[in-house]
């Protein structure tokens, strides 16, 4: 089969299309014919030798989701059968034309996704729902503050708190992002570029001084302390990413007097149990709300298998809205 092979850490040059050997289900697994693959910044992590893959994940073909259909089922499979179209969070290895994975870890796609659209679901929406509802507990006519809304995730988490009967407010770093996510459900947004002083402003005046019930936190490093002081009492700050650095110095004195919860959380390194109750807190919560086209994946560019140099350089300008999908 043809996978991209990570052949050591750098650049996007380091990426080639190999034929490798095609995978084997074991018991409990599917073989899954993948036809797209979104692209997220794990995969570039892994590129640069940051991120190495899971135990068990092929530790040099990226890939974190995607959308296929049953190729071959292992011992024991109940769920799916031949022809099945799935989609679903990997531990990598998602950009190749076979992977072997869980049955527990898939779902079924909706009829009204093509593979590119199905491909940009998995990791936004189930990475933005655990975050809201099974770590946060966003309750109907609360308020969220959502960080970098441009973002795969950013832009998952914007439509359901407006699905769920929340009021979304959200950050990034240019205007056009922030008007293209009023079209998906956010009430208003702030553009902030090194300076996050004004953040808080912004909330005060959104909120009327009361501060936002949850704030999903995608970039971390300064924009965590900036949060915590944006949030409400009894407020819940999930931190989800760490695009702006590992390290901040946080107001304790804010934390004990709000009473606030501040959480971090990661997909890719949970136990399979994890992973499958996510995925079934998905198809519970959101498979309906995708159906009925309450909300929808936003992909901003396809790029062919061969093209994932082009995909991963485009990644890394940070200049998208929405996810990079590979057609395999």
């Amino acid at each position: 089969m043809r996978a991209a092979i990570i052949t050591k850490a750098g650049g996007p040059e380091v990426l080639e299309v190999q034929d490798v050997p095609r995978p084997t289900p074991r018991a409990g697994e599917v073989l899954v014919r993948v036809r797209a693959s979104a692209l997220n910044r794990a995969d570039l992590m892994q590129r640069q030798g940051r991120y190495p893959a899971p135990p068990g994940a092929p530790a040099n073909i990226p890939g974190l989701e995607i959308a296929g259909e049953i190729a071959e089922v292992g011992a024991g499979v109940r769920r799916w059968r031949a022809g099945d179209r799935v989609f679903g969070i990997v531990g990598g290895g998602g950009n190749a034309e076979l992977i072997a994975t869980r049955e527990t870890e898939l779902a079924p796609i909706p009829r009204n996704l093509g593979w590119e659209e199905a491909a940009a679901v998995p990791e936004a929406f189930i990475t933005a729902h655990d975050a809201l509802v099974t770590l946060a507990g966003l309750k109907r006519g609360e308020t969220a503050l959502v960080h970098a809304v441009g973002s795969g995730v950013g832009i998952a988490a914007t439509q359901l708190v407006h699905a769920l009967g929340g009021t979304c407010y959200g950050t990034a770093r240019t205007a056009d992002k922030i008007e293209r996510a009023k079209s998906l459900g956010l009430t208003a947004g702030a553009v902030l570029g090194g300076d996050l002083e004004p953040l808080r402003g912004h909330v005060h005046h959104w909120t009327d001084g009361k501060g936002v019930d949850v704030v999903i936190d995608l970039v971390g490093g300064p924009y965590l302390p900036a949060s915590v002081e944006c949030t409400a009492p009894l407020g819940r700050v999930i931190l989800v990413g760490l695009l702006a650095g590992r390290t901040a110095s946080v107001n304790l004195g804010t934390v004990l007097t709000r009473r606030i919860t501040i959480r971090g959380t990661v997909m890719r390194a949970r136990s399979p149990r994890e992973k499958e109750m996510a995925t079934q807190a998905f198809v519970r919560d959101v498979l309906p709300l995708l159906e009925q086209g309450t909300v929808r994946p936003v992909v901003d560019r396809v790029f062919a298998l061969e093209q994932i140099r082009d995909a991963h350089a485009l990644m890394e300008t940070n200049a998208t809205f929405g996810k990079i999908v590979l057609r395999i």
